[in-house]
Parts: structure tokens; sequence; C-alpha cells
């Protein structure tokens, strides 16, 4: 899912990865918005409260959501900087440092329900703000990945490549065309699925867990890592034996 690059990726590649990440934020989103009150999987609405709040003249506020923005922007920048500078001495593990950061903020974070107060600040904006500079992390990461095929934390998007594919079905013919386009609807299809149900799950499971319920999340990313690692060595294994043969 993350090794592969360029040529050697492939749909299913991307359907993978796009598949279990978009879960794991689902899930993410889900959580913060029943414990923190907070979206963090985007910043699109965060940019409508700060104008508000800079309207209502509710500076604290302001420079919360002004904080978000910059955290999620802060992780994207975080994520490709690490990938560009691991890429220089070993190629095919850009990914794991940026996955294994996002791990340890959402674990760290599932177990601090403790520092939440019944005020917004500080400890709720602080909460808010990791979780979306791990979003930011996860983002950029797939978006690199997958040379910009795959969105995995916010649907805007999806939602408009996925209208203006439906409607370039209506007029193309070739066979090899539709089958691309029905590839690349089938791929935004299930990232949209996958994100609406990690939230789905996460809404159910949150009662009982609360913020744990972002274990759920963690437990997908190490999956991931391990699948990814456990494919790579089935194909070192399966090089060697063809070689001895």
């Amino acid at each position: 899912m993350f090794r592969h690059k360029g040529k050697g990726r492939t749909y299913s590649h991307n359907l993978k990865l796009a598949s279990i990440l978009s879960g794991v934020a689902g899930i993410v989103n889900i959580t913060s918005v029943l414990e923190l009150n907070t979206l963090t999987t985007n910043v699109t609405g965060h940019f409508a409260f700060f104008s508000e709040e800079l309207v209502l003249k509710d500076y604290r506020m302001a420079f919360a959501y002004l904080f978000y923005i910059l955290f999620f922007l802060f992780g994207a920048f975080a994520s490709s900087l690490i990938m560009e500078w691991v890429s220089r001495y070993k190629q095919q593990a850009t990914y794991v440092i940026p996955i294994s950061i996002e791990v340890f903020i959402l674990f760290v974070i599932s177990f601090s329900s403790f520092l939440l107060t019944k005020e917004p600040f500080p400890y709720s904006i602080l909460l808010a703000s990791a979780l979306l500079f791990a979003m930011g992390l996860q983002n950029a990461l797939v978006t690199r990945v997958s040379q910009s095929v795959v969105r995995t934390t916010h649907l805007t998007g999806l939602f408009t490549d996925l209208g203006i594919e439906l409607s370039q079905m209506l007029f193309y013919k070739e066979r090899s065309e539709r089958m691309q386009l029905s590839k690349s609807i089938y791929l935004k299809l299930a990232i949209i699925c996958c994100f609406f149900s990690g939230g789905i799950i996460g809404g159910f499971i949150f009662p009982y867990l609360e913020l744990r319920t972002l274990l759920i999340a963690v437990g997908l990313l190490l999956f991931a890592l391990w699948y990814d690692r456990l494919l790579f060595r089935y194909y070192i294994l399966k090089r060697r034996f063809r070689d001895h043969h």
C-alpha cells in the first residue's frame, strides 16, 4: 500500500490505502466531534468560524480556530519534510515515521480525557490541535504516496470529482474510457463509504469508550504498517525461492 510508487503503483494499492486510512479519518472525526465539539479532518469550516469570531470580537476563540488551521498545515508540512528527508537514505521506508507519529498522537490522546475540563481552554484546544496535526500528517502522506490520487481526510473535493465523473459516464462510449472512469468512481465511493463507516462505528462505540475510541484508529494504522511489511517479506521470500530454483 505504502511502498509502491510511480509505475509500480496499482489501482489495488490505492484502493487498500484509501479504504483503511479513510476509515481512520472517520473515526478520528466523530470522536473529536463528540468529545471536543470540533471537526479535525479538515479546516474549511474552521476558516468560517475564525471569521465569525473575529467579527464578534471573541479573539480568544478566533485564536483557537487559527491554531487549528495552522496545526493541520504544520502536520502536512512535517509529513512531507520527513518523507523527503527519509527518501534520501531509505526510499522504501518514507511512510513509517509519519504513520508512527500519527499512531503515537492518537494513542496518547485516547488516554488524556483527565485533561478535559468544562472550559474550552486550554486542554481541549490542545487536544483538537494535536488531532488536526495528525490528520494533516496523514493527508500529506497519502497524497504523496498515491501521487495525489487519494485523499482520505475530507470529502468535499471527492464529491465534486465524483459528480464530474458520473456525468462523464453519460458521454464516454469507449470501453477503455468507461473502465477507467468506473475504477475512479469506485475508488471515490470506497473512500466515502469507509469514512462514513468509520464515523458510524466510532459513534456507536464512543458512549462506551469515549476518547479511547481512537484506539480503533490506532489498530487500523498498525494493521496497515504490519500488512505492508508482511507483504514485503513475502515478496522477498518468493524472489529468493525463485532464484534458488
